[in-house]
């Protein structure tokens, strides 16, 4: 079948093509045709496993579509929180304070903050504190609650550091990370943090920084009004 289609257009060509013309006559018509028809073959021997990769790979291909989120590159996408996760994973625990359902505890030398729960049980999340000569304590209520907030450094920490920027737009590269809650009329908050691997350390200047994970599901857990109560023993 492919010799038929083939040796008529051999024929015409080399009227026209010098080398075609010398090709059809070092190889005759019938070595042309074995030439064809071991192309058809090797055709046929190597379709399935090419249409088995072609197969394996739009399927490969479907799956990282499904994971890939295009949020992640500006971050609040389902894989953002990927790589950031805290050393100290959050979880429910036994709590005894005499504290209401819904108060937020913190404990700076735990450098734990608790979220009372109903029945005797608190979630409890790892957190940054305040560095020495930085940490406090006392009650608050959160005041304000901003998602991907500005920073805007104070007065005294400009003193401190004159390098920092004096203000800057909430994103992923913001010191605050994703969520905020104020805490009355102080200078402090409970925030985000692009640097995870300070959880547990005491790093702020009296801010209480979380994986910007576990930030967001505290936010997502409280409202304006919450109680705080910040222990330092």
């Amino acid at each position: 079948m492919v010799a038929d289609l083939v040796t008529p257009f051999i024929k015409d060509a080399s009227l026209t093509v010098p080398w075609l013309a010398e090709s059809s006559q070092i190889w005759p018509v019938t070595s042309v045709e074995s030439i064809f028809l071991l192309g058809e073959t090797m055709i046929r021997f190597f379709a399935a496993p090419i249409a088995a990769i072609a197969l394996l790979s739009a399927t490969a291909g479907g799956a990282f579509a499904e994971e890939f989120d295009s949020r992640d590159i500006m971050g609040g996408g389902p894989n953002f929180f990927r790589g950031g996760s805290s050393p100290v994973p959050r979880t429910t625990v036994m709590y005894n304070g005499n504290y209401a359902p819904g108060t937020i505890v913190v404990n700076t030398s735990e450098r734990r903050l608790y979220l009372v729960l109903q029945n005797g049980q608190a979630l409890r999340y790892g957190i940054g504190v305040g560095r020495d000569g930085f940490r406090w304590g006392g009650v608050h209520r959160i005041t304000a609650k901003k998602e991907w907030p500005d920073w805007t450094p104070p007065s005294q920490m400009l003193a401190r550091r004159p390098d920092l920027p004096r203000h800057m737009k909430g994103g992923v590269e913001n010191p605050l990370g994703a969520r905020a809650m104020y805490l009355g009329s102080t200078l402090y908050r409970i925030h985000g943090s692009n640097e995870p691997e300070t959880i547990g350390q005491a790093v702020s200047s009296g801010c209480f920084r979380m994986t910007n994970d576990d930030v967001t599901d505290l936010y997502g857990r409280v409202g304006v009004g919450t109680t705080v109560v910040v222990l330092n023993n």
